[in-house]
């Protein structure tokens, strides 16, 4: 006997780690083909890395940005259809009313938009004699939550330096989210350090399954991106790893052994609300 929703306990994930190029027409091309791809491989779940469709860099984002719907969700929308998956956007730079943004959107297996998310923590970082970056030189930051349901368990998303907010994880775990997925671009100083680090705690802390999609390594670009794209289990172990190259990588992602590990360890019902709390300011 099957009970119910047992079925739809265990599903597939994929994660696309697209070799980035300044030619949008070509990133379009090469990432709809890879999640082709990853449909044929049974999953059910695709995300895309941090900007897909254009160089990473601040002087890339007003030359890249599209409006939404555009170009490159346009494609998204019709190859989530055509390969009835929810497909995670990966980010994209968009400009909405004179601003730029640095946003994921979310595509149904019927090809509909889901959600939209813009990257709430601009990356803006000074590490001396290693990197110095300025996202809010032209990027806007978003100011709102985005989780999206699927019939296996819904899932909350950030893009890359989100991941350092534990805060905002954990308000994805008090809105029921079971798998957090952060497409981001960590970067060779970043990377080795704590990309790997923070995925395990933020899996562990609100055990909730992690993943993180980037792109792949290019040792000639202004930006180079750690690649690793990973999977982590509410345990805290690391499912799958990519290395650098372009790779569709997947995992099966098991709920039941989640559900498992909150009976095992249940630290939501023992969390000290009358001592402190994170609360979201808005919906």
């Amino acid at each position: 006997m099957v009970l119910p929703g047992r079925a739809m306990a265990t599903f597939r994930l994929a994660l696309i780690q697209l070799q980035v190029s300044s030619i949008k027409s070509d990133n379009l091309m090469r990432a709809c083909g890879l999640i082709r791809e990853a449909a044929t491989q049974g999953a059910k779940i695709v995300s895309l890395p941090e900007c897909f469709n254009s160089p990473y860099g601040t002087k890339y984002f007003p030359e890249y940005a599209e409006k939404i719907p555009g170009e490159s969700t346009q494609k998204l929308s019709e190859v989530a259809k055509e390969c009835g998956v929810y497909l995670i956007g990966g980010s994209i730079p968009e400009e909405d009313a004179g601003k730029l943004y640095n946003t994921c959107t979310v595509f149904g297996p019927d090809g509909t938009l889901l959600v939209k998310y813009r990257k709430l923590h601009l990356f803006d970082i000074d590490v001396p004699g290693k990197i110095t970056f300025q996202e809010s030189k032209t990027l806007s930051p978003g100011d709102s939550f985005s989780t999206f349901d699927t019939p296996y368990c819904r899932v909350g998303l950030g893009i890359c330096y989100d991941l350092r907010f534990a805060e905002l994880a954990q308000i994805y775990a008090q809105r029921g989210c079971q798998l957090l997925v952060y497409p981001g671009a960590f970067n060779m100083t970043t990377g080795p350090a704590h990309w790997e680090l923070l995925q395990r705690g933020r899996a562990v802390d609100n055990q909730v399954y992690v993943a993180t999609a980037s792109p792949a390594r290019d040792d000639q670009a202004s930006y180079v991106a750690w690649g690793h794209s990973t999977i982590v289990s509410p345990w805290g172990e690391v499912l799958a790893e990519a290395g650098t190259e372009e790779t569709v990588m997947c995992s099966d992602i098991d709920l039941k052994k989640l559900a498992e590990i909150r009976q095992q360890i249940p630290i939501f019902s023992q969390k000290r609300s009358d001592l402190y709390a994170v609360e979201a300011k808005k919906p």
